[in-house]
């Protein structure tokens, strides 16, 4: 699709093609979900072909075999080999690259944020074989980072090439991340509401069909494929006893502790791997070698871990030994992020949180009983939900795994409680925490990177008063004797910034006209810079008190003036931009 629409750009017949399409979608609504189906049949074929690829490298560590978590045992060979090889691999490409290319792919809820939904389908494209090297080799990640990658990136890539709004290409990138996630799980409403949640930041009504009906495509294709698993059959109890709910809430304070404990080991281990003395190339290696021990233990700390997480939830490991895998796969998964791979902890959330049920009920099994299924997947949703941050995808998820509807009732109740205690006590989830480690203040999908790019420069008036800071007041009111300027910036001979003055200032009767300007200027007086967002010149307006700041550059020469009134204006147009967006009410030309 992609490389047709660019042989289409290269001619001169073709662009008035793709002018017809653009104004059709901008026209009519159904255009934009047409593309937005196209998008989730691309998404789907992105999960098809990834997961036939990663089945193949997988019979490296076990020949005769596609899912890894499943074994009951693996060669010692192959697994410390295996990893290591791959980690190596990684690696040495991962070199390449920061030498050769400049490869920084942009995560699909980074794009949205902050980028209007630009994402690099090349970067895409390298990201998901590189989760592909990463889940074949066996290490504790899974593949949905690359799904949603790539799925979000052909959708980028589709808006962008059509030239759409800029909340069209938001809202195709939510596509195909729908599409890819509702094709990984066989979960039409989970991958919709994984749009909406994490994707989007949001859920419009006018955006409900393009996004589910990617996520159907993109189901479609994967069971045209044959590459989704059969469906799991769990054993649900037919009603929850209303003081159930009690033991359930205690589950799902400690699901959410859990995956706080989950990210803070993330971010440790990383460090612990950048402070060894080994090049950042061989990191890899050395975390698939300590993976592929850990698998000696237990190969369910294999691969993303979706067959054992089945195997959980319909037959739960008792209490020590629940306890036992659960610190297995959390360090494993750890090690994996830490040491360098590439995947993403949705599908090793799920695992770790039957788990975790296990050892919730097998911990109060002498206090109160309580079904064993049932914690293992209210545990599941909830420590999903604290290290994904999406409460009604996994709510959805639970209701399509087993059908039934008292025990999602039970997964609702955690999911709220395990989402607000990590609110309240860590503040992000994984994603969202190491966008903050990078500097970047993200907590969802919702589009604030208009406040960044609508900077001093674009907002300040270049038409300005200067006058020489050497001047009393007599000179200003005889230089300014009818319309005097509001605001005058005082300079040197060079045009170097001394100070703001407002004319009322020196029209006042009380202010001698002996008076030099400087005295003035207020003692607090600063200049903005051109390149300040939005966001920082509001709060150095509000910090300072003063209607007006001079903008200057590097050398401190003039350049213009920007006013609190003017800027609050700007602020209140774009919020109401975006909340017309938010709301379904855009107009289309």
């Amino acid at each position: 699709m992609t490389g047709l629409l660019d042989h289409m750009r290269t001619h001169n017949t073709p662009p008035r093609f793709l002018a017809a399409l653009r104004a059709l979608v901008r026209k009519d609504t159904l255009w934009l979900i047409a593309l937005a189906a196209l998008v989730g049949v691309l998404a789907g074929g992105v999960v098809s072909l990834m997961t036939a690829t990663t089945f193949l490298t997988h019979h490296l560590l076990s020949p005769g075999s596609g899912r890894l978590s499943g074994l009951s045992h693996v060669s010692p060979v192959r697994a410390l080999l295996v990893p290591t090889a791959g980690g190596l691999l990684l690696g040495l490409t991962s070199l390449y690259l920061a030498r050769k290319t400049r490869f920084r792919p942009i995560d699909p809820i980074e794009a949205n944020a902050l980028h209007g939904g630009r994402m690099s389908l090349r970067d895409s494209l390298i990201l998901a074989g590189q989760t592909i090297l990463s889940n074949g080799c066996g290490v504790s990640l899974g593949l949905e980072a690359g799904f949603s990658q790539l799925g979000a990136a052909f959708g980028s890539r589709i808006g962008r090439q059509l030239r759409m709004h800029r909340a069209d290409v938001r809202l195709l990138v939510g596509c195909g991340a729908a599409g890819a996630i509702g094709a990984a799980f066989d979960a039409p409403l989970a991958g919709a509401f994984y749009a909406f949640e994490l994707i989007i930041g949001s859920y419009t009504f006018t955006a409900l069909a393009p996004v589910a009906l990617a996520a159907i495509c993109g189901i479609g294709v994967v069971h045209l494929t044959d590459t989704v698993l059969p469906p799991i059959l769990v054993a649900t109890p037919q009603n929850i006893p209303l003081m159930v709910y009690f033991p359930i809430i205690l589950l799902g304070i400690f699901a959410g502790l859990v995956g706080i404990m989950l990210m803070r080991g993330v971010t440790l281990t990383e460090h612990t791997f950048q402070r060894l003395p080994l090049p950042v190339w061989l990191r890899p290696a050395l975390g698939g070698l300590l993976v592929g021990g850990l698998a000696l233990l237990s190969p369910s700390v294999l691969s993303s871990g979706h067959m054992a997480m089945r195997a959980g939830l319909i037959s739960s490991p008792p209490l020590m030994l629940a306890l036992g895998l659960l610190g297995l796969k959390a360090l494993a998964s750890a090690i994996s992020i830490g040491s360098g791979f590439r995947g993403g902890l949705f599908f090793a959330s799920l695992y770790l949180g039957v788990l975790t049920g296990a050892v919730f009920a097998g911990a109060l099994a002498p206090l109160a009983v309580l079904p064993v299924s049932v914690c293992a997947i209210v545990g599941m949703c909830a420590l999903a939900v604290a290290v994904i941050g999406g409460p009604m995808t996994m709510i959805f998820l639970a209701l399509e795994t087993t059908g039934s509807l008292p025990l999602t009732g039970a997964v609702v109740v955690s999911a709220i409680v395990s989402s607000m205690t990590v609110r309240r006590t860590f503040g992000y989830s994984f994603a969202t925490w190491r966008f903050h480690l990078r500097g970047e203040n993200i907590r969802s999908g919702v589009d604030v990177g208009w406040m960044r790019t609508l900077t001093v420069e674009r907002m300040m008036r270049t038409e300005i008063a200067t006058f020489p800071e050497t001047e009393t007041v007599q000179a200003a009111r005889t230089a300014f004797p009818h319309q005097t300027p509001r605001y005058i910036l005082l300079c040197d001979a060079q045009n170097h910034y001394k100070g703001l003055v407002e004319s009322v200032l020196f029209h006042a009767s009380r202010v001698p006209e002996t008076t030099p300007l400087t005295e003035l200027v207020a003692a607090d007086d600063v200049a903005l810079t051109p390149a300040l967002s939005l966001s920082t010149a509001i709060d150095t307006f509000e910090r300072l008190a003063r209607p007006a700041l001079a903008v200057v550059d590097a050398d401190n020469h003039i350049l213009g003036l920007l006013s609190e009134r003017y800027v609050l204006r700007r602020y209140a147009e774009e919020l109401e931009r975006t909340r017309r967006e938010l709301a379904g009410e855009k107009y289309r030309v």
